[in-house]
């Protein structure tokens, strides 16, 4: 992964990171997911939400107003 990407968010199951970054990007933030679960037992490891360093305090912003759970 590139530099200056960081996370803002993770959870074991990859809709509720799939739904994090798709709010992020309808408001030109762009995301990336990053799978860590293990892929014989989905139920070991998290999806991880990286944004870039610069939109960190808006990305954070925007799930804070729509009740999101972050890091």
């Amino acid at each position: 992964m590139e530099k200056n990407w960081v996370k803002i968010y993770k959870s074991a199951n990859f809709y509720q990171s799939e739904i994090v970054k798709q709010m992020l990007l309808q408001h030109h933030i762009e995301a990336v997911l990053m799978n860590k679960q293990d892929s014989s037992y989905l139920n070991f490891g998290d999806v991880e939400v990286y944004v870039h360093q610069e939109d960190f305090n808006h990305a954070i912003e925007l799930l804070i107003l729509n009740q999101i759970d972050h890091l």
